[in-house]
């Protein structure tokens, strides 16, 4: 019912435009009631963005069930790709969607409605794991809204291509500068000892304050028998 709404409205949007079509239009072609209409969706508006508050939930339940060990920029990051998911599980709908909004004003301000709600939940995170530290609110504000621009950035030129660049490599480039920018840097590893050679040993020896200097030395050679 929900799917045969949604397509009902796009076939009367592409055909008549978005402000000549009515509810009542939608539910006619569709051949349900009204009631069933605003069972699934508040206002017209809703049905163009049939899938954000799905997102939504998703997006904060994965927030909600990060660990201390999540580094926070990424995991932001990861958020965002979950909305980069929904638009491309259909990309024809994904693009009549994305020209629909950019000709109808009504269309574009309840869009970015849509938008400030997903920074928020990005920045409510963040707010609780920077906590404590200094400027932490603005760090996660900052943070919050340099993922959206970001992924917004990359999902607009996806949509641009028709939905034919990849989108998972557009936006994952485009976010690839909020965690470098922002994120915490890969803990190093140990460079690697050169071939045929095996890593030095350091060898830290206790003795008492004032022994003699042939003791001490005893001591070492003693611990570097042992060794």
């Amino acid at each position: 019912m929900r799917d045969a709404l949604v397509a009902a409205a796009f076939q009367l949007f592409l055909e008549r435009g978005y402000e000549q079509t009515t509810v009542d239009d939608i539910v006619a072609l569709a051949g349900v009631g009204r009631r069933s209409f605003f069972r699934y969706f508040p206002s017209k508006e809703d049905v163009v963005f049939p899938d954000h508050e799905r997102c939504l939930t998703d997006m904060t339940a994965f927030l909600a069930a990060s660990g201390e060990e999540d580094e926070p920029v990424r995991r932001v990051c990861d958020a965002a790709r979950l909305v980069l998911l929904m638009y491309a599980e259909n990309p024809s709908f994904s693009v009549q969607r994305y020209r629909l909004t950019k000709q109808v004003p009504g269309l574009r301000a309840y869009e970015l409605s849509v938008v400030w709600r997903y920074e928020r939940a990005l920045a409510e995170y963040l707010r609780g794991r920077f906590a404590g530290r200094p400027d932490g609110n603005l760090r996660a504000d900052v943070v919050a809204a340099a993922v959206v621009a970001a992924h917004n950035n990359a999902l607009r030129s996806w949509l641009r291509s028709e939905g034919r660049d990849d989108a998972s490599a557009t936006v994952d480039h485009a976010l690839g500068y909020v965690q470098s920018a922002f994120g915490a840097p890969p803990a190093a590893s140990p460079a690697p000892a050169p071939a045929g050679e095996t890593p030095e040993d350091v060898v830290v020896v206790v003795s008492r304050r004032g022994a003699p200097l042939w003791r001490v030395v005893q001591e070492l050679e003693t611990t570097l028998g042992r060794a």
